[in-house]
């Protein structure tokens, strides 16, 4: 076979061909994103001159219209893996406004084409990728080449050199970082997070493994920071990244396994499956990632990761267009934007359903975004267990449907065994599951065991580190327990806490009267009011501070008003109590009670109420509510 001439630069301890578009540190293979790479050999070969931005963009993207960032951040890519130093004068240096210029001495060496043997067969065959087309990224095919390299010369110990591991026992905690959408058409955006969801569920199902949420993770998608960085802010050993591309009825994924301290790669593999067969490969990979950190599968786990049945490909697409609508809606702040979102989601996990009657994530993902969607609306309520119950009786393991079925039983029904028994099914099913041991969390919170409650938010936060209102909740349930100085300090330290939220300073008011502290509790009711525009933290203010008459005439004049928020009744039942108003309090918490506010689950932590401990008419409510005495 005649082999095409060769040509190389030569920098430093690297090598760059920039006909098989592979880059070398002391002969071992970097792996670098195509455009990365791209990026660089347009450098390399104008080494000692300026490549304006303009030219960079268009050489590596033709035709294509690139925002500066993403040139940008593709520069920092390469610094970060050449070793560059922060400003860039090792190998690139930036030129203000104009471009960068390769300052590092490089080396041409042309090589002519030779007659080379054809490569011996081995008797374990490498895995290679069929092209998806002419836009296929390079990216997949150096993966490939890699692994393939690996296999074939294992015998010889290169491929220990290639991807050397680290201690495996290290690795039982890892994030599946954002995958990477090879395709760059925006419309496609929902296809990767899907992937990144889907593969992040498989692994959070084996036991003995800690793996982060997507809801925390997501937050780094487009970061420019560091692999260590992410992973200490994360908590975790190692993190998987890679890129998805799909074409036609083909999707191509690749991943790779890096422990995070050293930046090692432990494993770099290549797939393509029909998307018929898509469960199988999320399954395939994660299995692979198992076997890589010699975690140790229960029998059900390996039953589960080497099986899968195929799916309809426009119900999976459904199905990702569902998970993908359902993680911007629980992200949105906004509650007109956030209701649009989460009716999205419900949309497609319903067509999804329709195209694949037995596809039961798609029913349990219907049931998830229906239990945030509902609050207390007994319609919502309910179309949220009927879709858990169709997705269980299609597949009992699956733990999402167990946790919609607990979080029912708890918000709504007010059956407390039934909740219990859900919730920890859930967590059984699917240990990493952050929004199931947040559920449980709050249960266990409103059924005053507190000391479990404490445990288990706090195993929600380990797997869901980056969400605000675990953080927020995580205060309240210190505060419920009594634990005032502690619930403080989270509020006033938690990292990512966000300091303008009136949800904070609300709860901190709180914590501050419970306290006796009446001049810091006004103080923060007031920050509250002023963030959030609403007067009723004006009357608590007033309340605190024995302003009783200013107090009293503000909550006649919001007494008089239309229904404001889901926890309205209750929010006004707190403040006639804190006046000692006490037939004021219970007329507005039978009214919450009526309506069936979820507001109610946390009367036993409001300290307000102790003045109605001692009437029947309160006794009697907590005994309508199923609590136990």
């Amino acid at each position: 076979m005649l082999l095409k001439a060769k040509r190389l630069y030569e920098f430093g301890s690297y090598s760059l061909d920039a006909v098989e578009r592979v880059l070398l540190r002391d002969g071992q293979p970097v792996i670098l994103p195509p455009k990365d790479l791209e990026t660089l050999l347009v450098m390399v070969e104008r080494a000692g001159h300026i490549v304006e931005k303009e030219e960079l963009l268009e050489t590596v993207w033709p035709g294509v219209f690139i925002e500066e960032g993403n040139l940008a951040r593709h520069i920092f890519n390469l610094r970060q893996v050449l070793g560059d130093s922060p400003d860039g004068r090792k190998y690139i240096e930036t030129i203000p406004k104009r471009g960068y210029r390769f300052v590092a001495a490089v080396h041409e060496d042309q090589e002519p084409a030779a007659a080379h043997p054809a490569a011996p067969q081995t008797s374990e065959q490498a895995p290679t990728v069929v092209p998806l087309g002419q836009k296929r990224s390079l990216w997949l095919w150096l993966l490939a080449l890699s692994v393939a390299l690996g296999v074939a010369l294992g015998a010889t110990g290169l491929r220990e050199k290639l991807f050397r591991k680290s201690d495996a026992t290290t690795i039982r905690s890892l994030a599946v970082l954002p995958l990477e959408n090879l395709s760059h058409d925006p419309e496609q955006e929902y296809f990767a997070d899907g992937m990144t969801e889907a593969l992040t569920t498989e692994l959070a199902q084996i036991g003995t493994l800690k793996v982060i949420s997507r809801t925390s993770v997501m937050q780094y998608k487009r970061t420019k920071k560091l692999l260590p960085q992410i992973a200490k802010e994360l908590g975790v050993d190692a993190v998987v990244e890679g890129a998805v591309q799909r074409s036609g009825d083909k999707v191509g994924i690749t991943v790779q396994l890096i422990h995070a301290p050293t930046d090692r790669h432990l494993l770099a593999k290549s797939y393509e499956r029909s998307l018929r067969d898509v469960l199988a490969l999320q399954r395939e990979i994660a299995h692979a990632i198992a076997d890589e950190i010699k975690v140790k599968l229960t029998p059900q786990e390996q039953a589960r990761l080497t099986t899968a049945r195929s799916v309809n490909s426009e119900a999976h697409e459904a199905y990702l267009r569902g998970l993908y609508y359902y993680s911007a809606g629980h992200d949105e702040a906004d509650p007109h934007k956030y209701d649009q979102l989460l009716k999205s989601s419900i949309e497609y996990f319903s067509q999804a359903t329709q195209m694949d009657p037995n596809y039961a994530p798609a029913y349990a993902g219907m049931g998830i975004a229906y239990v945030w969607q509902s609050g207390s609306d007994r319609k919502g309520n309910l179309k949220a267990r009927e879709a858990a119950d169709k997705a269980l009786q299609i597949d009992d393991s699956v733990g999402e449907a167990h946790y919609v079925l607990g979080w029912v039983a708890y918000f709504y029904d007010w059956n407390w065994p039934g909740a219990e028994k859900e919730f920890r099914r859930a967590i059984e099913l699917n240990p990493s599951f952050g929004e199931a041991h947040y559920g449980y969390a709050l249960y266990l919170n409103s059924a005053g065991r507190h000391d479990e409650a404490i445990a288990e938010i706090q195993r929600a936060q380990e797997v869901d580190p980056i969400v605000f209102t675990q953080k927020v909740d995580a205060g309240r349930i210190y505060a419920c327990a009594g634990q005032y100085d502690r619930a403080i300090k989270q509020l006033r330290d938690a990292p990512d806490l966000k300091p303008n939220d009136y949800r904070v300073h609300d709860l901190l008011g709180d914590i501050y009267l419970y306290k006796g502290m009446q001049a810091e509790s006004a103080a923060e009711y007031r920050k509250a009011a002023q963030l959030n525009g609403r007067r009723l933290e004006l009357a608590a203010a007033d309340a605190v501070s024995g302003n009783r008459t200013e107090a009293s005439a503000i909550l006649s004049d919001l007494a008089n008003l239309p229904y404001q928020w889901v926890d309205w009744p209750v929010d006004l039942a707190r403040r006639y109590a804190s006046l000692g108003e006490k037939n004021l309090a219970m007329a507005w918490l039978e009214k919450a009670y009526n309506e069936h506010s979820y507001a109610l689950l946390d009367i036993r932590c409001m300290r307000e109420f102790d003045v109605l401990q001692s009437d029947p008419r309160f006794q009697d409510l907590l005994r309508r509510m199923n609590f136990t005495q």
